[in-house]
């Protein structure tokens, strides 16, 4: 069993088809009709954490005329996101009933009629972070149910910074100027984040722009906002950073698992990442175990935006048994649940009071930063054709930093190839 965390770092793909009948449990709700329940067969990608077991255990004990089997799909966000789509596509013919998206995905799905749409007072919307529903709605309707929720985390080491008399960054002049100066004198690379042609480089990029006061898109996609001042220092942030070697070149290479392991081998100063890599670098036999810290990414003049991470629960328009689907769902957003998402999962929940807890803090030190971060985060740009404008702010950014393209002419060539899928 496995869990995929890509781009939002918190991504699982679920995908439940149901037959059969049983009763108990969450009833039926409106824009869901009953149709009867039974067995579920839920597909993922790859599991980092390895969680997911337990929770279901728990829902098939709950449940018995419903249980759940689990079926893998591709370990990589594109892939996974590629055979999803394939299968949506089939109608009457599609193999999936819920669908576990990368909140990015929500829009595109959407607007193809792949998902259908559903009623709030279904499921616990309420007790969410504001921030985290928005990524599940298209055209002012609900089409999906936050699961996890994620924000981008500076990580540092606390230990040299405290040594050398600095506080952690909260600009990137300050972030140059300590990955420049002080990285080099033990020996480390300054700052990495996710820059290998993917989705992990289009959060970043994103990250980068929304930070320095910019935008991509508008308009669900239909107005392409990225020709800007804000866009060119953005992109010229990582840009720069390549090019004068305060990141390091390897780091054009790195998805999360591999920036993760740089950071927690001790060979970097400082890490754009998701919270589980604070977690991981903080476990137990770990060489950077205790020396750690976490703030809010930076900005140009003080704390920047973060690109909201994670995973909506949605339907399939072509489920078999929708109150079913609904029924899963509901257990999967429970209280119950998601405290152990963040305790087994060491992912992200998305219930407010989640972060609040004492003993909660305690544990995961990180959760108010973290909380800050989703507070003041950013959707990625909404589209019907967001694989499309992903791919294309993947490529231009990663010639930009690669030092193929200069920052200016690179937010040229974005806004030229986003008017081209705008118009398709």
């Amino acid at each position: 069993m496995r869990w995929i965390h890509a781009a939002g770092r918190g991504l699982l793909v679920l995908v439940v088809i149901v037959t059969g009948q049983v009763a108990s449990g969450v009833g039926p709700g409106r824009g869901l009709a009953a149709e009867g329940r039974g067995p579920l067969t839920l597909a993922t990608a790859g599991d980092l954490t390895g969680y997911l077991g337990s929770v279901l255990e728990g829902w098939n004990r709950t449940h018995p005329g419903e249980k759940v089997t689990l079926v893998e799909l591709p370990d990589s966000a594109d892939e996974t996101q590629a055979q999803m789509a394939t299968d949506l596509r089939d109608g009457d013919r599609s193999r999936f009933d819920v669908l576990n998206i990368d909140v990015s995905w929500t829009s595109e799905f959407a607007a193809h009629g792949w998902i259908r749409p559903l009623a709030r007072d279904r499921f616990p919307v309420d007790t969410f972070l504001p921030r985290v529903v928005n990524t599940a709605t298209y055209d002012g309707q609900l089409y999906a149910v936050p699961y996890v929720t994620n924000a981008g985390l500076l990580l540092y080491r606390k230990d040299i910074l405290d040594k050398e008399g600095v506080d952690p960054p909260r600009t990137w002049s300050e972030l140059e100027r300590a990955a420049r100066t002080i990285a080099p004198e033990y020996g480390l690379d300054g700052y990495a984040g996710q820059f290998l042609p993917y989705e992990g480089l289009t959060v970043n990029a994103a990250e980068a722009v929304y930070s320095a006061g910019g935008t991509i898109l508008g308009d669900e996609g239909e107005r392409v906002t990225v020709n800007s001042t804000a866009a060119r220092e953005g992109i010229g942030f990582l840009a720069r950073g390549v090019r004068e070697g305060w990141i390091p070149k390897q780091a054009l290479t790195y998805k999360e698992e591999e920036s993760k392991r740089a950071f927690q081998d001790g060979r970097l100063l400082f890490l754009r990442n998701w919270p589980y890599a604070y977690v991981g670098a903080s476990a137990q036999g770990s060489p950077v175990a205790g020396k750690i810290g976490a703030v809010p990414l930076p900005g140009p003049d003080g704390p920047g935006t973060s690109v909201l991470g994670g995973s909506n629960l949605a339907v399939s328009s072509h489920a078999r048994h929708p109150d079913s689907a609904a029924r899963l769902i509901a257990y999967l957003t429970s209280e119950r649940v998601q405290r152990q998402v963040l305790t087994r999962g060491a992912l992200p929940p998305v219930r407010a009071d989640i972060y609040e807890d004492p003993e909660l803090v305690r544990q995961f030190p990180y959760l108010p930063t973290l909380r800050e971060s989703v507070r003041t985060a950013a959707p990625r740009p909404k589209s019907p054709r967001y694989d499309q404008v992903s791919l294309v702010v993947q490529a231009v950014v990663h010639d930009a930093m690669a030092g193929r393209q200069t920052p200016a002419a690179a937010v040229r060539r974005l806004a030229g190839e986003l008017d081209a899928v705008s118009s398709r």
